[in-house]
């Protein structure tokens, strides 16, 4: 089993920046491939970004290249996922995922993942 613990999330005017931390534990994080995923009210959980396990590997969705930044440290057991110029369409629950995989390639369906965190909020108001 991995546990995943999302920290974070907040409120944040448009334009703006947080930066989101999940921290593993009960397993070897290296052996995890890890996503960042988000939720907005009324829609399907969608893939943000996601990193190979040992970050030579990144993915990001297109409405978030060149503003969200997704790093780990295995060191810390910890992935980051840096949101800069933030807008309100950026707003949902955004959930940490692990996968197990040390593969180059990187999945990006939530069905692929394993574990799970439970999410912190996002809301960036106008």
């Amino acid at each position: 089993q991995v546990q995943l613990v999302e920290s974070g999330g907040g409120l944040v005017q448009a334009g703006g920046s947080l930066k989101l931390s999940c921290a593993a534990s009960g397993r070897t994080f290296s052996n995890y491939a890890m996503g960042w995923f988000r939720q907005a009210p009324g829609k399907e959980r969608e893939v943000v970004a996601a990193i190979s396990w040992n970050g030579g590997n990144t993915y990001y969705a297109d409405s978030v290249k060149g503003r969200f930044t997704i790093s780990r440290d295995n060191a810390k057991n910890t992935v980051f996922l840096q949101m800069n110029s933030l807008k309100p369409e950026d707003t949902a629950v955004y959930y940490c995922a692990a996968r197990a995989s040390r593969a180059f390639t990187i999945a990006t369906i939530a069905d692929e993942y394993d574990y799970w965190g439970q999410g912190t909020q996002v809301t960036v108001s106008s």
